[in-house]
């Protein structure tokens, strides 16, 4: 299994203000870990062609890696994974395989989404019996295509609400619900404050962020323990060859103590899918070698 394991001492604590999420009654905020920095490298289902697919997490296992982020697909009026039958086949292939469920997906979020559809919300209820009966930590909620918040600030607000909704029911399942979008650290910052619950976090992803010009690195820093999870993705080539300079994100993840998961997704594959994956996998290991 691949892990990286760093000490780092100490924590800093930042003043609540418009940017720093507060719950209750609290006047300080933890912004960054203390503790060890920790990465665990896995791949999404849809990025190796298994969404929804058990088969994904034996994939997995012959490229080298530790777990895999699993699309939870509709099925109907419900998700596919509200079947015992095949949340069964799912942790059966995690025992025989040794790779882990490292999260969940709801992609059709992105066509049904939260702030606007209610088979959403109902969707999510659902993902969060699902990852609490599976062992399940992190549900990323995606906010693309027809539910992108930029410029709408009614469905920003209607999310919101969505969340707080919810975030009650993942806080009692010790579920985050993983909020990834095209907004910028401190928007995600004031849906975490405005959900008022430590349950709603933020799933990052480098590449998209950089795609929209936003300063990751700043942007790590700032978000710190509020990331639960962050996708490994450059939109330009093989990692170490595009445009994300991966040491320097290692730099900022271990500024906040990181400790989860790195998931490889929407990877270039000039190499075919298995080198292409495989490619980047020894490069995430190299540049997340223990020091």
């Amino acid at each position: 299994m691949f892990r990286t394991t760093i000490t780092i001492i100490g924590f800093i604590v930042l003043t609540v203000g418009c940017l720093a999420p507060c719950w209750g009654a609290a006047t300080m905020v933890d912004i960054v870990r203390s503790g060890p920095f920790e990465v665990r490298l896995g791949v999404c289902d849809w990025t190796i062609g298994k969404t929804g697919d058990p088969a994904a997490l034996a994939l997995a296992g012959s490229l080298g890696l530790d777990g895999v982020q699993v699309s939870l697909a509709s099925k109907g009026d419900s998700l596919a994974l509200v079947d015992p039958a095949l949340r069964r086949a799912y942790l059966d292939a995690a025992e025989k395989t040794g790779v882990a469920i490292a999260s969940f997906a709801i992609g059709e979020l992105n066509d049904v989404p939260l702030k606007s559809d209610p088979r959403a919300e109902k969707w999510l209820g659902e993902a969060i019996e699902i990852a609490a009966a599976m062992g399940v930590k992190v549900i990323l909620v995606p906010f693309f295509g027809k539910g992108d918040l930029r410029n709408d600030p009614q469905g920003f607000d209607a999310a919101v609400e969505a969340l707080k909704r919810l975030a009650p029911r993942a806080a009692r399942a010790g579920v985050s619900l993983a909020v990834e979008n095209m907004l910028n650290a401190a928007d995600n910052l004031k849906i975490i404050e405005r959900a008022g619950s430590p349950a709603v976090r933020v799933y990052y992803d480098v590449a998209n962020s950089q795609d929209a010009g936003y300063p990751i690195l700043d942007e790590i820093r700032l978000l710190g323990s509020s990331i639960v999870e962050i996708h490994a993705k450059d939109t330009k080539d093989l990692y170490g060859k595009g445009s994300i300079d991966f040491p320097a994100v290692r730099q900022a993840m271990e500024y906040i103590a990181f400790n989860g998961w790195l998931v490889i997704e929407g990877t270039k594959m000039p190499l075919g899918l298995e080198q292409s994956i495989r490619y980047d996998a020894d490069y995430l290991r190299k540049v997340f070698a223990a020091k």
